[in-house]
């Protein structure tokens, strides 16, 4: 009998999953492009673009590859801070805006032997609170799972 020749599939890249930081502008630039791709017939995903624009970038002399980077600004790496939400008021604006008289700080000492007196309640709450099996017992609508028989 014949064997058959097996030729192996092509297996599949293995994908990668990534975030960066992009300006506004620029990411409208990629709506933009999209709506271009539908209006000549076919329809684009963001990482096809990202994809097609390195392969135009690998096919670039040394030269044009160095004037492509050069035009392309440097960005601040990171996540955004809400660079859209209105700015939080500082305090002195705060204290300043208010006619009512401010209130005087506690002093140091009192509040010292609050904190002291919370991490100590803490401490025995922690110590005197059962443990997740009773627990989860006590609590209503909540179903234990059944012990598993051990076999001989």
């Amino acid at each position: 009998m014949a064997s058959q020749s097996s030729n192996p599939s092509p297996k599949k890249p293995k994908l990668v999953r990534d975030s960066f930081t992009i300006p506004k502008t620029e990411f409208a630039a990629i709506d933009a492009l999209k709506t271009r791709a539908i209006a000549l017939g076919s329809s684009v995903k963001k990482s096809e673009l990202l994809r097609a624009g390195l392969m135009v970038l690998q096919g670039l002399s040394d030269a044009a590859y160095k004037a492509a980077l050069s035009a392309v600004p440097a960005l601040k790496t990171g996540r955004p801070t809400g660079g859209d939400k209105k700015p939080a008021a500082k305090p002195a604006a705060k204290a300043a805006a208010n006619p009512v008289a401010p209130k005087a700080a506690k002093p140091v000492v009192k509040v010292a032997a609050k904190v002291a007196a919370k991490a100590t309640t803490k401490t025995v709450a922690r110590k005197a609170a059962p443990s997740s099996k009773t627990a989860a017992a006590r609590r209503p609508g909540v179903r234990r799972a059944a012990p598993a028989k051990k076999t001989a």
